[in-house]
């Protein structure tokens, strides 16, 4: 009776290879084993009389392997030579590791295979039609020569492949081969693996792929293409890997996901989820008869897992992609408002607001001296502290954790050139921001201050300056926030208007009219104040072109609309 066989490469939890090669022996499938040359030999003599009971187990000769170099594909020819030498029964030969696990009875892939008696099982593409690979390095693999180790000297792999690049070392793929790649675990007829390992170029062959790079994913994957005379460009195990090229690791808890699969092998399976190999081991476990093995079944649930790794919830970081730059999916979660220049300007800004809104309005979050939270609270949600020292540790988190943590109310603050200024990248950086500024604002509390003149000077020419700088990045073309900007002077002219357009942006354009205004602050005498700034040699710009009276600064008013209240 026709039977197929399996190839293991072991390396490590030789107790679980031990269990799946008893498995597949037991129920007449020859095993041939390749035990890591770096396995000490008492592990490796343990492995021996494990197994010494079963006569249809055999183990190849040693080789040190390691990933990406040529030792695995030594490993699976020493062993698959075994195979076809000592089991002439043997019609398929099936490619394991020992942290594979059989998903559906023994019996069932038998059958499936005596089914298709010429059909290989190995996924073999060509290099241009390749997506999967991390790195690059997809033709480049076959053109250059890789005798150094990817991980033990990674710095001597990166140098020599730079130098074949700008010398142009072209190396030439032998007669007859057109490179083709895919999954290292196949499942060959006997016809096909013969030929390969029998071929009377296979010195020329094996010379060649020993300098390319991952040649486990390459040699069989190009050599089928000359002897078999049908392919099925797929892999009957089932074997999943992340963004980043690494394998998937299956759990206990993925049970009901392997087996929607129909895959008759998967790999790699944590050797302590007890669960799995209690179930699929079990003498009691049936399959889906004859059911093609549909990997593609389970392909959304990992593309939704690989989403939420790489993506994430918007504004919510994690340690994975926290020190990556722009890893993240969003600054924050929700939309915010960032007012400048309003609570300078009017008296009673924050509370008026905070009536209109029906939310609570937060001070100045980035005053050096204190965050100046709603109601002047010492901790906020999720235990945000007031002290300046814990939130300028790292702003932009300070900030994203605030969103995050009032998910559902709208957060608003206020924002100065007093202000730390490490958080103005982020606002400007951030799809959710509404930042309102009136520049020039800052100077009405200077206005008003009773200080001596020459210190209120130099400090309009620091917030003068800082505004500047502020302005600029909200003015930088990738600039995603939501940025409105007005010179006192405008603003001054159509407060309503512009207060009611800030509203109607927060609310939507079925944001009621304006009904009640905020009591503006005392401007009489400002502009004389701003000539006097420009007598004592400190020129005040940002205010825009401000009137020198009061009486033309006066916002026009009328019946039909609400109206300020000057003092």
């Amino acid at each position: 009776m026709s039977t197929v066989g399996f190839v293991m490469i072991c390396h490590t939890a030789l107790d679980r290879a031990a269990q799946v090669a008893r498995h597949w022996a037991e129920r007449d499938c020859p095993v041939v084993i390749h035990v890591d040359k770096r396995v000490s030999a008492k592990s490796f003599k343990w492995l021996q009389t494990a197994l010494s009971d079963l006569g249809n187990i055999r183990f190849s000769k040693r080789h040190r392997c390691e990933w990406g170099t040529w030792s695995l594909v030594a490993a699976s020819q020493t062993a698959s030579e075994v195979m076809l030498a000592e089991f002439p029964d043997v019609r398929h030969v099936y490619l394991a590791s020992g942290s594979c696990l059989p998903l559906r009875p023994v019996e069932e892939l038998r059958d499936y295979l005596a089914a298709r008696p010429r059909t290989d099982f190995i996924e073999s593409v060509t290099t241009q039609d390749v997506e999967w690979t991390v790195g690059g390095l997809n033709a480049e693999r076959f053109q250059f020569r890789f005798p150094f180790s990817w991980k033990r000297n990674r710095f001597l792999f990166d140098r020599y492949v730079e130098l074949q690049r700008r010398t142009g070392m072209i190396r030439t793929v032998p007669e007859g081969l057109v490179p083709h790649l895919g999954s290292q675990w196949w499942c060959l007829t006997r016809q096909t693996l013969s030929a390969i390992l029998q071929d009377p170029a296979r010195k020329a062959h094996d010379a060649y792929f020993k300098l390319v790079w991952i040649p486990d994913e390459s040699y069989y994957q190009t050599l089928t293409r000359l002897y078999s005379t049908r392919i099925e460009s797929r892999s009957l195990t089932l074997s999943k890997f992340d963004f980043q090229g690494k394998p998937h690791v299956f759990y206990d808890d993925h049970l009901h996901l392997l087996r929607r699969s129909d895959c008759f092998v998967a790999r790699k399976i944590w050797p302590q989820a007890n669960r799995l190999y209690d179930t699929f081991l079990s003498p009691d476990h049936t399959g889906s008869a004859m059911a093609e093995p549909a990997p593609g079944k389970i392909d959304r649930v990992f593309a939704k897992a690989l989403e939420r790794r790489t993506r994430g919830r918007a504004g919510l970081y994690m340690h994975s992609r926290f020190p990556n730059v722009d890893w993240e999916n969003g600054k924050t979660c929700a939309p915010y408002s960032v007012f400048q220049g309003f609570s300078d300007l009017f008296e009673d800004f924050e509370p008026w607001l905070s009536r209109r809104l029906g939310v609570r309005v937060h001070g100045r979050l980035f005053d050096p001296k204190k965050v100046r939270f709603a109601s002047d609270a010492d901790v906020y949600a999720g235990c945000l502290s007031s002290a300046p020292k814990l939130r300028d540790y790292n702003p932009e988190m300070f900030l994203a954790s605030l969103i995050w943590n009032t998910r559902g109310e709208r957060q608003v603050f206020q924002y100065s050139p007093r202000d730390t200024e490490d958080i103005a990248w982020f606002l400007s950086a951030d799809g959710n921001a509404q930042i309102s500024v009136i520049t020039g604002a800052w100077a009405v509390p200077l206005f008003l201050s009773n200080r001596d003149f020459g210190d209120i000077r130099k400090e309009a020419a620091l917030l003068q300056k800082r505004e500047v700088e502020f302005v600029d990045i909200l003015r930088r073309v990738q600039n995603r926030a939501d940025v409105r900007i007005w010179t006192l002077a405008e603003f001054i002219e159509e407060p309503m208007e512009n207060l009611q357009s800030i509203l109607d942006a927060m609310d939507g354009p079925s944001a009621p009219r304006l009904t009640e205004a905020p009591r503006m602050a005392n401007l009489d005498g400002f502009g004389q104040f701003l000539q006097n700034l420009k007598n004592q040699g400190m020129k005040p710009f940002v205010m825009g072109d401000f009137p020198s009276t009061s009486a033309e600064m006066m916002p026009q008013t009328s019946s039909e609309k609400p109206y300020l209240v000057k003092r």
